[in-house]
């Protein structure tokens, strides 16, 4: 059944004129969903999954790089065709643009800090911009600092500026590991989003079945499963 959804996914494509090549559009900047790696190209579980998913649905993809607050800008101006960028799926984003099924599922959003006893609910907690963690702190009671990177809200912390951070603990995780102990997680976790899926333009439609056709028979076979287990570790949470 899948073999004949993705084939219907294709022949749509096709008959709509749409191009074979897909410019893959993601910030390049959010280990390990994300980053460049020592040769500069794009690396990490969604090129991984971005390259597969393209292979399936019989699409060439070409990566670009964009800085995360003008990422759905870009997109809808036509500078790439996706976004795959660990960007969760919210009801605000969906009025915007269109979105897969998720390729990643919801999972916990998480404080660290330099201090056990931060305060994170009348204290000052750094979010990168335009995220649903940033949302998430604007509502809690606590002041909102925001940068336009990750790397820069870690930053924050360290310097001071910043009683704590809250990010995706998938990401926040290995940078507590490698801080040798002067960062640590804080607080409780909090689930928040629809899980992970590919941005697309609301006017393709086509694109969209034929990515998420793909998505569904890497689901099916397990292979999806085996990428975010190789990039996440065991512990983390698959469908």
């Amino acid at each position: 059944m899948k073999t004949i959804i993705l084939a219907a996914a294709l022949t749509a494509i096709a008959a709509a004129g749409h191009a074979q090549t897909v410019r893959m559009g993601t910030e390049g900047a959010y280990p390990p969903y994300n980053f460049l790696n020592d040769a500069g190209e794009v690396d990490g579980f969604e090129r991984a999954v971005g390259d597969e998913v393209c292979a399936r649905a019989e699409l060439t993809c070409e990566w670009v790089t964009n800085e995360w607050d003008s990422i759905i800008p870009n997109l809808t101006s036509g500078n790439y065709d996706t976004i795959i960028a660990g960007m969760s799926i919210t009801d605000e984003r969906d009025e915007v643009i269109d979105f897969t099924q998720n390729y990643f599922p919801p999972a916990a959003s998480a404080y660290v800090s330099m201090d056990p006893d931060a305060d994170l609910t009348g204290g000052v907690v750094a979010a990168q911009i335009n995220t649903i963690q940033a949302g998430h702190v604007a509502e809690s009671g606590a002041t909102l600092l925001e940068f336009a990177t990750y790397d820069e809200t870690i930053a924050a912390v360290r310097s001071g500026e910043a009683d704590a951070v809250f990010a995706d603990k998938d990401a926040l995780a290995p940078t507590v590991e490698e801080s040798g102990g002067e960062l640590s997680f804080v607080g409780d976790d909090v689930p928040l989003g629809g899980g992970i899926g590919i941005g697309v333009r609301e006017s393709d439609g086509e694109l969209r079945d034929a990515l998420n056709a793909a998505i569904t028979s890497m689901k099916e076979d397990g292979s999806l499963n085996e990428m975010i287990v190789e990039w996440f570790g065991e512990d983390a949470k698959t469908f």
